[in-house]
Order: C-alpha cells, then structure tokens, then sequence
C-alpha cells in the first residue's frame, strides 16, 4: 500500500555512537564516513529513499503517526562498514515492553508493535540501497587474511 505522508528530516547521523555498540549491527572498522552520508542524503538520497519506500510502505497512516509521535525516524543511524564495503543502519524500534511503559496510546498490539519495527527496518534497508546505487562509490578496504575474524 502507498503510504501518503510528507518526507520527514533526516536523522542527524550519530556520531557519538560507534556503530558496533548497535544491537542490530555487526561492524567491523571504525571509518563511519557519517559526514559523507549525512552529505548524500542531503542531497536528495533522503527523500529518493523515502519516496521509493513509501510508494510500497508497509505501514499505514495510523502506524505513521506513532512513528513520528514517538520522534523514531530521528533515532536512525546510517554509516560506513568498511570492513564489508557497505552502508550499515541502526533502526530504531518499539521494546518489546511497550505495554508496561504505556508508550503510545496508539499502540494496542503486538501486530501494531511488530509492523512498526518492521517497517522502519525495510525503509533502513532502502535508504541503504538507495545511497549505495545512486549516491556513493566507496569500495571496501583491503583485508589482509590475518585480520579476517574467525568463523
């Protein structure tokens, strides 16, 4: 479904964060480029991304208004994994005790909880995409074979 809500701000990229402290992320380096992206998105890869995402947007009007009630796109981290040649993402997200810290009224199940989530890590996934097609050419550094990490 098409989800017809204005293009939010984009997050200020955390640069106060080292990218592997993220539960959901798994980096190696720490080269984050943030300025670079923060750069990108600004010049149009934001708004490309989420124009793209809404069009097929899993959420609907009523899980927007949480989103942006709750401030959750300004809690999206984008950043450099020069390890793995790629843009990495933290997405932000509802806990899983949404229900005892009475987060929203708006939220009145686990479907509501689990759609959120899941459709703001699709759009951290497209706005991924979106940088790495369109907007940057950064290859991943050489690794020698000593500093490969064991499986």
């Amino acid at each position: 479904m098409t989800l017809d809500v204005e293009t939010p701000e984009r997050p200020a990229l955390s640069t106060g964060v080292a990218a592997d402290e993220y539960d959901d992320a798994d980096v190696q380096g720490d080269e984050y480029r943030r300025e670079e992206l923060a750069e990108a998105l600004d010049d149009g890869a934001w708004a490309d991304a989420f124009e793209e995402w809404a069009a097929d947007a899993s959420l609907d009007a009523d899980q927007w208004q949480i989103v942006t009630d709750l401030g959750l796109i300004e809690e999206f981290d984008f950043f450099w994994d020069s390890f793995a040649g790629r843009v990495g993402y933290h997405a932000p997200g509802l806990p899983e005790d949404w229900r005892e810290r009475e987060t929203h009224p708006g939220i009145d199940s686990w479907g509501t909880v689990s759609g959120i989530n899941a459709g703001l890590t699709e759009f951290g996934q497209v706005v991924c995409e979106v940088l790495a097609d369109e907007y940057i050419d950064w290859e991943a550094e050489e690794v020698s074979a000593d500093d490969l990490p064991d499986f």
